[in-house]
């Protein structure tokens, strides 16, 4: 039977908005589906329009919000795909802007749990094609916990082209605040540089976490009277950015901005953002944060990254390479 060379695109009601601004910049509708909460907390999904031989993408983060938790987002994201494959999708893509589990990617202790790859293990049983994913914790985890081809998007162009206009003349250096992201934040410095046309400088701070408490304050490289762009894959707690932020401070940094793609907030966190440390917090638009407080809501900054993944969507449904939209 002849493929139907349309792009459907769904998501969860809890996911429209970010869903929507995809849709626009593929001048695509959002398709409709039904979702329906039962009094013993069950529920069903399922789409209001044919999706037989078509090019299936679910765009939906995983995060708890709306009153769902991660885990009944996940739930229903893996019965909206099943149903869809019930009812003829000829190819079903995922778009996971935040992919939940994403940092339990190895073991740490005995009897760890290796939580990535059970995740990519759901996806599989409900047999999609591909799955696409914005920062995630660790790349590499990522690619080799899914069997079907997968694609790793960054925000960070998204990040340069926001902040270039501002930059100017400053002396600039982009941290980790952590050993663990020193790469992530290196790929960052090397397209800033690029684009600044100079050097841009490097840092990161020591960190050490066990059974819940952060430990390690020292700080290599240069960041005396610099502007410090603080580089993360996500903020949740806060405790990580704000010590990096102090730290960075103390050591004699003019001003320290952090970064990072997805704000998993939880209930402490404002208070840790609030820190003079740090001028102002740049997040991107995977997850809505919370902001309880006032000061921070004027600290905070939302890039919008939905013309990437529109980008790559278009890409992937016209079979043509996305290496070069790849981070």
């Amino acid at each position: 039977m002849k493929p139907d060379d349309r792009i459907a695109l769904f998501s969860l009601d809890c996911g429209s908005d970010f869903a929507s601004q995809v849709a626009a910049h593929l001048g695509v509708p959002l398709g409709k589906h039904e979702e329906r909460d039962f009094e013993d907390g069950e529920h069903k999904i399922r789409t209001l329009e044919t999706v037989r031989n078509r090019d299936v993408f679910v765009v939906q983060s995983l995060n708890s919000s709306d009153g769902l938790s991660t885990n009944d987002k996940l739930v229903r994201l893996l019965f909206l795909l099943a149903s869809l494959r019930d009812a003829g999708a000829g190819r079903i893509n995922v778009v996971a802007p935040y992919l939940c589990y994403s940092r339990k990617d190895r073991r740490t202790k005995p009897h760890d749990p290796v939580t990535t790859r059970y995740v990519a293990q759901l996806f599989e049983a409900v047999t999609i094609d591909t799955m696409v994913t914005v920062d995630v914790h660790n790349r590499a985890a990522f690619e080799n916990a899914f069997r079907c081809p997968t694609v790793h998007l960054s925000a960070r162009e998204a990040f340069i082209d926001y902040l270039l206009p501002e930059l100017g003349d400053r002396e600039i250096t982009v941290a980790s605040p952590d050993i663990g992201g020193v790469k992530r934040a290196e790929l960052f410095r090397e397209s800033l540089a690029n684009r600044l046309e100079r050097p841009v400088g490097s840092a990161f701070m020591e960190k050490h976490r066990s059974q819940g408490e952060m430990s390690g304050s020292a700080v290599v490289g240069d960041i005396r009277n610099r502007t410090v762009l603080i580089l993360d894959d996500l903020i949740a707690g806060g405790g990580t950015m704000q010590r990096a932020a102090e730290a960075f401070k103390d050591q004699g940094a003019e001003d320290v901005i952090a970064i990072a793609t997805h704000a998993v907030f939880t209930q402490d966190t404002g208070e840790k953002l609030s820190s003079p440390a740090l001028s102002r917090v740049i997040l991107g638009n995977t997850v809505t944060p919370s902001l309880p407080s006032k000061s921070l809501k004027t600290k905070v900054e939302l890039v919008d990254i939905t013309a990437g993944i529109a980008d790559t969507i278009a890409a992937l449904h016209e079979g043509r390479d996305v290496t070069d939209l790849e981070s």
